[in-house]
């Protein structure tokens, strides 16, 4: 075990003296890299550095301890007691900082969501959605940018794109990506009687260039006049962009930028995305097809969330989580069920679940 945390703290030391040279410095991607794994080094290389700190203050209290007598004695028994004690919290903190991080950490998020079982309920609930992650956003001070909006015709949405960028926008979004079931009574009923919606969130991590390679030859790009409201351009110019990457068959189409040039970078940029995405998911199904099966694979056919307005209750089905703080929840306090959450992957990860 010394070995291996001698191992991390050098890897950590080569890595910090590399940020100040020319060859990362010159080259973006490098830096960005670099920078990312100095950060995610950093609190288990501290966590190391003070479990060392206090080993020695308790081995050198022990020592004194045996040399002295009466009160002077007592002294250094309670020093060598308070840093074992210390000690055990510490091992207790490196042992979850050195579970294995997830690949996506530090990355910005792209969120796609859209209306789905329900009609126009469904649309008015995702837009629900849209409002608690941005409020979510604020709290946490990442920065929120819409790539996308397709609004419905009651004042809900029937798709919406995000970027959040923040450095743990991923690891606390990521659970996020399912369908979520509202139940209560739309705004389009008029005998008063409760109704069950949906809307589907699907989560990815914001792809650089360098993390997927795409090949021109692979695309088909399509140019249409944009349609809808959204000012003079709209309906005036052929600036709408519709993209497929033919070997995934995955399609992005962008209309809301006043340039075919803005649209086409926005598709490209929700395309690496989404294709990220795709070949982690191929990834992850070919290496835990056997434990997704034993435990369920959160797959669109899974309800991961359910949030019911006559209860003030927000439940989580894929842990069992229930909370009765529904519409704190949706004014972007979402801290209570994503910590549930990051618990259980945590506790699933050290029993070896994971």
């Amino acid at each position: 075990m010394d070995e291996r945390l001698d191992a991390i703290e050098k890897e950590y030391v080569e890595l910090e003296a590399s940020l100040g040279t020319a060859d990362v410095l010159s080259d973006q991607a490098k830096l960005r890299d670099a920078s990312r794994k100095y950060k995610q080094l950093t609190p288990l290389v501290e966590c190391i550095r003070a479990l060392r700190t206090v080993k020695g203050d308790a081995e050198a209290a022990r020592e004194l301890a045996a040399e002295t007598a009466g009160a002077e004695r007592d002294s250094f028994r309670a020093e060598a007691a308070a840093a074992e004690e210390k000690r055990e919290a510490l091992e207790e903190q490196l042992k979850l900082l050195m579970l294995p991080s997830d690949p996506n950490d530090g990355k910005n998020v792209l969120m796609e969501i859209r209306g789905a079982e329900g009609g126009e309920e469904a649309n008015l609930f995702a837009g629900d959605l849209m409002e608690m992650y941005r409020a979510y956003a604020v709290r946490r001070s990442w920065a929120v940018e819409t790539v996308q909006l397709d609004a419905s015709d009651l004042g809900g949405i029937n798709q919406v794109t995000i970027l959040f960028k923040g450095d743990d926008a991923w690891s606390h979004l990521k659970f996020e990506g399912g369908p979520h079931r509202v139940q209560r009574v739309p705004a389009t009923e008029s005998q008063g009687r409760i109704h069950t919606s949906s809307a589907t969130v699907m989560v990815m991590p914001e792809a650089e260039e360098v993390d997927v390679d795409i090949d021109e030859k692979d695309l088909q790009v399509d140019i249409y006049r944009s349609s809808g409201a959204g000012g003079q351009h709209v309906n005036t110019t052929d600036s709408a962009v519709r993209i497929t990457h033919k070997p995934t068959g995955i399609v992005v189409a962008m209309q809301d930028e006043r340039s075919q040039l803005q649209n086409r970078a926005r598709a490209m940029q929700v395309l690496r995305s989404r294709l990220l995405k795709h070949y982690q998911d191929q990834a992850d199904a070919k290496a835990s097809a056997e434990r997704r099966a034993q435990v369920g694979g959160g797959g669109r056919s899974e309800k991961i969330r359910t949030y019911n307005f006559k209860e003030n209750r927000i439940t989580d089905h894929r842990i069992g989580f229930t909370l009765y703080q529904l519409q704190a929840v949706l004014a972007g306090d979402l801290d209570p069920v994503i910590e549930a959450l990051q618990t259980d992957l945590r506790a699933r990860q050290l029993a070896g679940d994971v």
